[in-house]
């Protein structure tokens, strides 16, 4: 009875775990870098960023490391904790092999409860104030994707 509730612990694990490789995990985080991670852990799992920038703007003071080599950008709003994490990176790719580069049909095809509005990114989630989004940047045809974020809707 117990190495059969042990099999099917194990079986859950296999089936939820992320493909080996994919570092977008929609709505979560980009390259290990999850939304709500302390800047520490980023530093800790990342090293120290090739530039620092603060910022401010219409939606108050913030704080981006950018990580050149990784082609990545993590943005602290108000505070400590990773409010958004951004790719143009493209071996970054979920687990159904989506990311920059993809074309938006792959894109369509692949990633689910993903909508394309006209205009603007396609996005997994709903634009409302704390709400997390993952949103796919396209080129201006409109039909390969050229970064990919993970953050919360601040305004």
């Amino acid at each position: 009875m117990l190495r059969r509730a042990l099999a099917l612990a194990g079986l859950a694990l296999l089936v939820t775990a992320p493909a080996a490789g994919a570092r977008i995990v929609e709505g979560k985080g980009i390259a290990g870098v999850r939304l709500e991670m302390s800047q520490s852990n980023v530093r800790h799992l990342l090293g120290t960023p090739d530039q620092i920038k603060h910022l401010t703007g219409g939606l108050g003071p913030s704080t981006q490391y950018v990580y050149s080599a990784r082609r990545l950008r993590v943005t602290f709003f108000s505070g400590n904790r990773v409010t958004s994490v951004a790719t143009t990176k493209r071996s970054e790719r979920t687990t159904t092999g989506v990311g920059v580069g993809s074309t938006k049909a792959q894109l369509l095809a692949g990633v689910p409860h993903v909508h394309c509005p006209s205009s603007g990114p396609c996005q997994v989630g709903q634009s409302l104030p704390g709400r997390r989004v993952t949103a796919f940047y396209l080129d201006q045809a409109r039909t390969k994707v050229t970064s990919v974020l993970i953050g919360f809707v601040i305004d």
